[in-house]
């Protein structure tokens, strides 16, 4: 998986830290949050491509789902989160990092 960082400027208070992680298909953003009241939590997105329809007539879209943590549950969501990740190591071995899709990888073929 390839990790983006990104830490945001001034201007930007609402999302004081963000990191993007690129896999396969998917794409997950873990941001730190801002809410009004000034209290800090993590909002986490995951981002499907969906491709449907046929070459002549494609559509994409891309599927989302979030999900928010606030500070009070971090220890006991990496506790669990830990938990979770060495049941399937255990059961299965460590997976070996997947192989990412470059721009050299995407082919265009226009044909007017």
């Amino acid at each position: 998986m390839d990790t983006e960082n990104h830490v945001s400027s001034e201007m930007d208070r609402d999302i004081p830290f963000s990191r993007t992680v690129k896999a396969g298909k998917r794409i997950y953003y873990i941001d730190v949050k801002r809410s009004k009241s000034g209290e800090y939590y993590l909002s986490m997105t995951e981002s499907k491509k969906i491709v449907s329809g046929t070459e002549d007539n494609m559509k994409v879209t891309y599927e989302k789902h979030k999900l928010f943590v606030y500070p009070e549950d971090f220890g006991k969501i990496m506790t669990a989160l830990d938990e979770a990740v060495q049941f399937v190591e255990d059961k299965q071995g460590k997976a070996e990092p997947r192989a990412e899709m470059t721009d050299n990888d995407i082919h265009i073929d226009l044909d007017f």
